[in-house]
């Protein structure tokens, strides 16, 4: 009886060590988390945020009654039609937007940029909110929607597309992820933007006067339209961007990055270049604007461009090289000007060619441009449209070369014979129109003659041409 309590009480020993052992270790992880530091310690929180990989939140996190609201608000359908989305007209601040990304899709937190997978995802909401001249550097806003789409935006009236524009006059975006956002029409004045990621966000119409864009990533974004007067941009990345219709009036472009060896430079068609400083870019290291590469492609959004689309890009790129030109000639760059003059005319080769395609031309505006392709065609090979000088000379040495060979076979059929230098002598002159046969009679309706006249003409249109050259190659007329 007496060793009965003993047995029992090594029985309640085994059955309990193991509950006293998981007790302990959840204990030592309680312990082991770190605590809320306290609320005005901002030193104290970073260290927090970084044991909870977050490493980009800074302030301390925000009360729960703040928490509620931002959750009541961000639960609101947005309405387009009545102007009505989760944060209009709400004055949110670094420590807000902090906490909305960090508990954004039910805690997923922001989009990861760099997972091609999270790419899809949509960011966190933001339209219609006021954030002006807060603090949002190196935050990850990809994929914010701060704008409508295009097919919003289409069906909104002037009024609803105001009451979506984001509220960021002034705002630090230094180093913030903005890969794939909707900026459109954001009002971004005298904002901070160096450095930030903006690769392929749509900035469409955004107001960007005197913003400080220097070292920004701005490849392959949508800046149609965008106001970026004043603005800086130095050694900013503009690679495959969209600058169509971009109004940039002393904005400041110098050691600009607009092309590399694997991305080709911004679409610029209509851009307005007014009081820009365009000698400060490396114009030699682009090889072709983003219009022209464009055109090239022969599909458009994974499907076969079709004509009328076709002529129309090529129209466009013609247009963007001959306004580049014009600029570039005004300030005195006239080796860059000739460049992008002379790819213009190579591209409207290209649109005679396709207006002659178009199926719903009619059968005399294709004779016409049937000619000027042909013209443009013998101007190409025969002078390089005036900025190439050395072609007309070797057209010069080949219709020399050509017609003396043809008066020396000739001479052997019908004479008179000619030696080798004769023949070369007596194409030369009649090159010039200055044919002679010395010591010899021949008739005018004579076979030799007839050549001799003929190679005349062609002297006369090659000598035209040259001039043509000579003028636009070295009077730039």
């Amino acid at each position: 009886m007496p060793r009965k309590p003993a047995l029992l009480l090594s029985l309640l020993n085994l059955m309990l060590k193991p509950i006293a052992r998981q007790t302990s270790i959840q204990s030592n992880q309680l312990l082991a988390l770190p605590q809320h530091p306290p609320p005005h310690d901002h030193a104290a929180w970073r260290i927090y945020w970084q044991a909870q990989d977050q490493p980009w939140r800074t302030e301390p996190e925000i009360d729960v009654k703040r928490q509620e609201y931002l959750s009541v608000r961000r639960a609101i359908s947005p309405n387009i039609q009545q102007g009505i989305y989760p944060f209009q007209q709400v004055k949110l601040n670094r420590a807000d937007i902090e906490w909305l990304l960090s508990t954004h899709e039910n805690g997923h937190g922001p989009v990861d940029w760099s997972d091609e997978c999270q790419r899809e995802r949509e960011g966190i909401d933001l339209r219609g909110a006021d954030i002006q001249h807060v603090n949002l550097s190196y935050l990850p806003l990809a994929g914010l929607r701060g704008g409508l789409t295009w097919n919003e935006r289409n069906e909104a009236t002037q009024d609803q597309r105001k009451k979506a524009q984001m509220q960021m006059v002034g705002a630090n975006l230094f180093g913030t992820q903005l890969q794939g956002a909707n900026l459109r029409e954001a009002q971004l004045q005298e904002a901070d933007l160096r450095q930030a990621d903006l690769q392929k966000a749509d900035l469409r119409r955004a107001c960007l006067e005197k913003s400080d864009l220097r070292g920004a990533q701005l490849r392959q974004a949508d800046l149609r339209g965008a106001l970026l007067q004043e603005a800086d941009l130095r050694q900013a990345r503009l690679q495959e961007a969209n600058m169509k219709g971009v109004r940039l009036e002393k904005t400041d472009l110098r050691n600009i990055l607009f092309s590399d060896p694997w991305h080709s430079a911004p679409m610029c068609a209509d851009v307005l270049w007014e009081s820009i400083y365009l000698s400060g870019i490396q114009w030699s290291q682009v090889r072709m604007l983003g219009d022209e590469h464009e055109a090239r492609k022969s599909k458009h959004k994974g499907k076969r461009k079709n004509k009328a689309l076709r002529l129309s890009e090529y129209e466009t790129a013609v247009r963007a090289n001959r306004q580049l030109a014009i600029a570039l000639q005004q300030q005195g760059l006239n080796e860059e000007a000739s460049r992008f003059a002379y790819r213009a005319q190579c591209l409207q080769r290209r649109v005679f060619w396709l207006e002659i395609v178009q199926p719903r031309a009619k059968l005399k505006q294709k004779g016409q441009m049937c000619s000027a392709w042909l013209f443009s065609w013998f101007l190409y090979l025969i002078a390089g449209y005036g900025y190439q000088p050395s072609r007309s000379f070797l057209a010069y040495f080949l219709v020399i070369a050509s017609f003396a060979t043809a008066y020396y076979l000739l001479g052997y059929t019908v004479g008179p014979e000619l030696s080798p230098l004769g023949a070369l002598v007596f194409s030369m002159t009649s090159f010039h129109g200055r044919g002679f046969f010395p010591g010899t009679t021949v008739s005018l309706d004579d076979p030799l003659t007839v050549l001799a006249a003929l190679e005349a003409l062609v002297g006369l249109i090659t000598e035209v041409t040259f001039i043509a050259t000579l003028t636009q190659r070295f009077f730039n007329r």
